[in-house]
């Protein structure tokens, strides 16, 4: 029966949002406020967080954002935005393309709580979906790049690139700092590249690679393959010739073109990198997209990111789990080899089933589709009089016209962007979603530069063929059975379905993770996303037919700057780990702006999360790391010494706010004190805004810039490891040092380092939820948000304290948004680690907390606001539960190896066999708990054997007969 307390009266207004968003309500507050020992929430905060950061002593701040409005009023103001967009016939191409997302994927992937809400698939046992639907991606890209080994996603085409150049970098016995790349490259990749580089000394060369490499010491080389301007040429000459001189070759190629050209690795490329993007993914002005990398065989350990393998669970049967590299920037730190701890996880799963969708003959009639209508168009450009630039091509053109401008404005008053590559020369795309009118309204707007050529209709020639015949596709691709078996809907419906089932995300359980907020992602948070006015804007289009979303971004970036005490907001980053990057870009730019060059040590805690230490790296500092106290804190003592030490070099410090311990640390203001008073600047990492909005502002305590974590704080969902979103807001003195581009003035200042994505405003499609997300909350409600996360983890804290140490505490014994849970003690009296522990509240239910972070040997837990009482409960229980089971094995009652804990996580299969030969019944593996006979998960494979996966390398679909009993 429902707690009569929280049923509403008859004829009450409907809650608000923030009630909502809000698991506990009121009555359940109380309870937990009774457990905890506090009269109110206000109270909790103030007992909690040191008064000296707080914005307003003894009360919660003031936010100057506009009041909460209701689902259906939001929903109303964000039909107003994206009623001033103007979405066209996108033909401007440079990496961005029209696509048709099949709607059985968009209705029931990318607008599906079962894929977007679910974590990183750090748990394996219970991630098996998401892992199959990415080895299908990694499969395909390896198929279509012929290179054996590709990662799980990067975060784009551009970023990808920059990621190979420091790849080749590492691992070529070249001992120059010059990078080499093709002049015909998408224009936001070169200005990539070149933001990465410059920190890192490397030295980026843009080169005609018709001529051949330029003298010197090379170590790589980048080619665009079709080129930027859409002329298809052989590399192999060129990557040969790297070959000769030591050097690496990177190819960066077009994913649909792929199925009809040759393959980088059939060329000869070391690397292969590019954009899955218009294999089913939106537009959504520039983002979230699925950037991929492929390597040969010898690279497979220099590979960033994620790769998900191959492994088989405690009963020899096949399961997935992500290898080798998986957060490598926990274990090298600054020796990592990227900061990318990300990946676009629903992207890919979304153009992997594209590709499911298609099928090999599927796809390679699209891309026909495509080149026959470029061809007609160019066939019937050149019938007219103009000037066609190249004769191999793909899917994009360069003409001769004698006025640029009109052409292009002209094609606009048809509906349709084409690109204006100068005064004398039009470029366009055609795609996908290119039809036959298309491309008579172009030629309509082209006119005829011969008044004396005959004009007729274009004649779509299905035979024809524009591309070099030595370049020609002969190899079959996507012979896996996956991708040739799912033709119905029917059938890929419940394909997707079946996966959906094998994983756990947030649509069936808390997810309890430290340091990653797993919060609702509200359905009017996500509506909108997928509206045609948003998703089908080009991230190049004029920002005249952008208004709505440059409106949306500039509320935003507002909100945020108000939220967190800042001046100014970039929303260009596409994650945290290139937030991080970007504010120290700034900092970096701003030293150097005023003489500082020397000034490049970072101060980074040794409790920081390890991309701290890589994006400093990457950023052209030094780290050096600064100790932490018994009680997590950073060591005052050990901050002296090393301010102390490097002096005038000091550059900055890097802290994370809350601590990563999970407290409030009341040193934070005089950390920020003395690295001010040495010339260096602070950096807050933004991760556990979550425990601050609405009491504490990073800049007006002592902070000088901080990356927010939209996937975080601001509602973005996880997508299985991703997209996210992470923006950098910074004080008046770095502003001028934000990121900013070329393609676009109104990204960032003119003075700033560069772009640090592919897209002026980064993965602008997604942002819809976070404006949404504050639009519904207001001040009160966001502020609301903060007491809820840090009274549910208190009340955690303190239920199961008499079961589980809790290794940090702040003032009064309390703890901030999150606690950690010391195992240890148990383990040494049972030999039960925290790993035994996730794997057994799998057959609980649950995903499990944080892993040996930031404590080997801890499990970090993070209830977050969303989670109602009833549900934390479940999660209490569950825990309490299982150190009963880990007293039965220290006190002998259980076998030391055969146990529930060893066991778990439990398959129906195991716990259904005809033998049953465990020291515990099979009731006690399968339902520990009475509740669990009414609703149970069922772990779709047993715990996986990761060294053997590592030993045995397999990153692509396994054969079906791997899969026979």
């Amino acid at each position: 029966m429902p707690d009569p307390s929280n049923v509403p009266t008859p004829g009450a207004p409907a809650r608000v949002f923030a009630d909502r968003h809000i698991g506990p309500a009121p009555a359940e507050t109380a309870e937990m406020l009774k457990t905890v020992g506090y009269g109110s929430t206000a109270d909790l905060m103030n007992a909690a967080v040191p008064a000296s950061i707080l914005s307003a002593p003894g009360q919660s701040a003031t936010l100057d954002l506009p009041a909460a409005i209701g689902e259906a009023e939001a929903l109303a103001e964000l039909r107003d935005l994206a009623s001033r967009n103007r979405p066209t016939t996108p033909m401007i191409g440079r990496g961005y393309y029209g696509t048709l997302t099949p709607p059985v994927i968009l209705r029931n992937i990318m607008e599906n709580p079962a894929w977007y809400t679910a974590y990183t698939p750090y748990q394996p046992e219970i991630s098996q979906g998401r892992l199959e639907a990415l080895i299908n991606f990694q499969t395909m890209v390896s198929d279509l790049t012929g290179l054996p080994i590709t990662g799980a996603s990067l975060l784009d085409e551009s970023t990808a690139a920059a990621e190979a150049m420091t790849l080749a970098r590492r691992v070529s016995k070249v001992k120059g700092d010059v990078f080499v790349v093709d002049s015909d490259v998408f224009p936001q990749t070169l200005q990539v590249l070149r933001t990465r580089a410059e920190p890192l000394g490397i030295e980026v060369v843009v080169a005609d690679l018709t001529q051949g490499l330029p003298e010197g010491d090379v170590y790589g080389v980048l080619v665009q393959y079709p080129a930027s301007s859409g002329v298809v040429r052989d590399p192999s000459a060129v990557i040969a010739e790297a070959h000769e001189r030591g050097a690496l070759a990177v190819v960066a190629a077009d994913i649909l073109a792929l199925t009809l050209l040759r393959s980088p690795g059939d060329l000869g490329a070391d690397i292969a990198v590019g954009s899955t993007q218009r294999f089913g993914v939106p537009l959504g002005f520039g983002g979230p997209h699925a950037g991929y990398m492929s390597v040969g065989e010898k690279l497979r350990r220099q590979l960033p990111g994620r790769l998900v393998g191959v492994s088989v669970d405690d009963a020899g049967k096949p399961a997935y789990r992500l290898a080798l590299q998986t957060r490598e920037q926990h274990i090298r730190r600054e020796k990592a080899t990227s900061n990318i701890c990300t990946a676009q996880v629903l992207l890919a799963i979304m153009a992997g089933m594209y590709a499911v969708y298609h099928g090999p003959d599927g796809l390679r009639a699209i891309a026909r589709q495509v080149h026959t209508r470029t061809a007609a168009l160019a066939d019937t450009l050149a019938q007219r009089g103009f000037e066609v630039l190249h004769g191999t091509y793909f899917d994009t053109l360069r003409v001769r016209v004698p006025s640029a401008d009109r052409v292009v404005e002209r094609a606009l008053e048809a509906g349709i962007n084409l690109l204006g590559v100068d005064q004398g020369t039009v470029g366009l795309s055609v795609d996908e979603t290119t039809t036959v009118d298309d491309l008579e309204k172009v030629l309509a707007a082209f006119g005829e530069a011969d008044r004396g050529a005959e004009r007729g209709p274009v004649s779509v020639d299905g035979d024809a063929d524009r591309l070099p015949a030595d370049l020609a596709r002969g190899v079959d691709y996507l012979t896996h059975q996956v991708f040739n078996t799912h033709r119905s809907e029917t059938s890929l419906l419940r394909y997707m379905r079946r996966l959906s089932d094998r994983d756990l995300a947030l649509d069936r359980t808390m997810i309890p993770l430290g340091s990653c907020t797993m919060k609702l992602n509200a359905t009017a948070e996500m509506e909108s996303i997928t509206w045609p006015e948003f998703a089908g804007l080009h991230p190049f289009a004029p920002l005249d037919q952008a208004a709505g979303s440059v409106s949306l971004i500039r509320d935003l970036e507002g909100w945020l700057a108000e939220v967190t005490g800042y001046d100014a907001v970039s929303l260009q980053p596409n994650a945290g780990s290139q937030g991080e990057l970007a504010g120290l870009l700034a900092i970096r730019g701003y030293h150097r702006s005023r003489g500082d060059d020397h000034r490049d040590v970072c101060l980074i805690p040794s409790s920081a999360h390890g991309t701290n230490a890589a994006s400093a790296v990457m950023a052209g500092m030094r780290v050096a790391v600064v100790a932490c106290a018994d009680d997590g804190n950073v060591d005052l003592d050990d901050l002296r010494a090393k301010i102390a030490k490097h002096g005038a070099e000091l550059a900055a410090i890097m802290v994370t706010y809350p601590s990563t311990a999970g407290v409030y640390e009341d040193t934070i203001t005089e950390v920020c004190r003395l690295v001010h008073e040495a010339g260096g600047q602070v950096y807050v990492d933004g991760a556990n805004l979550n425990a601050l909005v609405g009491w504490a502002k990073p800049g007006e305590f002592g902070a000088d810039v901080s990356h927010l974590n939209l996937h975080k704080t601001f509602c973005i969902p996880h997508g299985g490891g991703g997209p996210g979103v992470g923006p950098v807001a910074v004080r008046s003195h770095l502003a001028g040092f934000l990121p900013n581009h070329p393609g676009q003035p109104e990204a960032g200042p003119h003075t700033g380092v560069g772009p640090v994505s592919g897209a002026p405003f980064g993965s602008a499609g997604i942002l819809p939820i976070s404006w949404a997300y504050v639009r519904m909350m207001g001040g009160d409600g966001l502020r609301s948000a903060t007491e809820t996360a840090v009274l549910s983890a208190n009340y955690v804290a303190k239920r199961l304290e008499p079961y589980y140490p809790v290794l940090y505490t702040g003032a009064n014994g309390l703890v901030a948004h999150e606690c950690i849970i010391d195992i240890r003690p148990l383990q040494k009296a049972s030999g039960i680690s925290n790993e035994d522990v996730a794997k057994r509240l799998m057959d609980y239910g649950f995903h499990a907390p944080t892993m040996s972070f930031p404590v080997n040997g801890t499990l970090m837990v993070e209830p977050t606001e969303s989670e109602n009482l009833a549900e934390l409960e479940r999660f209490i229980q569950a825990m309490i539960s299982i150190r009963g089971e880990i007293d039965r094995v220290a006190s002998g009652e259980w076998d030391a190896e055969d146990n529930p804990l060893r066991g778990a996580p439990h398959t129906a299969e195991a716990v259904t066999a005809d033998e049953w030969n465990r020291g515990y019944t099979r009731a006690e593996a399968a339902y520990p708990l009475p509740s669990l006979r009414q609703d149970k998960y069922w772990p779709p494979v047993g715990r996986i054997d990761q060294a053997y996966g590592d030993r045995n390398l397999v990153c692509s679909c396994p054969p079906p007969e791997a899969f026979e009993l």
